[in-house]
């Protein structure tokens, strides 16, 4: 399985560095993952609503650009279905079993996603009503996408 995750902007902590590493690491014996860092779109602090949009619109059209035809994008959005380790594991399971070897998280920057990444998206997923930085989304991305393989083959993972 090819997993690609298509993020906006630079990761600079070395500490969510060094997890995400340790993640792929362990990974990259079930399936080759690739982390794609678009840049985000500068803005200032405050921004009116028609801004935040070209802001989103900007990111957006940045993430599409790395995404091909034949991959089954999965959104990272607050308003998404959420799903257990289980539950993602079993969609992880059932996309290999039916020939979407391609699939493709993406991570929108701080404003979240464009109305065009969500629609390209074939699912969209929320980890928790909360939100979380999306710098940190990524650690717990890989994290939860490395649990699911585990489920998937039977092998021992903490609860």
């Amino acid at each position: 399985m090819n997993i690609l995750i298509v993020t906006v902007g630079k990761l600079k902590e070395k500490y969510l560095k060094q997890g995400i590493e340790e993640y792929l690491k362990r990974l990259s014996t079930y399936a080759k993952v690739e982390i794609i860092e678009v840049s985000d779109e500068k803005a200032p602090e405050e921004l009116s609503e028609l801004e935040m949009e070209q802001v989103k619109q900007k990111e957006g059209e940045r993430i599409l650009a790395k995404v091909s035809q034949d991959t089954y994008v999965m959104a990272l959005a607050i308003n998404g279905k959420m799903q257990s380790s289980e539950e993602l594991a079993n969609t992880l399971d059932k996309l290999a079993t039916y020939g979407k070897s391609k699939i493709a998280f993406i991570i929108g920057g701080s404003l979240g996603l464009s109305d065009e990444v969500l629609k390209r998206a074939n699912e969209k997923l929320s980890f928790s009503k909360m939100t979380f930085p999306h710098q940190l989304m990524r650690l717990i991305l890989v994290e939860q996408v490395y649990r699911a393989f585990r489920i998937n083959r039977g092998e021992p993972y903490h609860k």
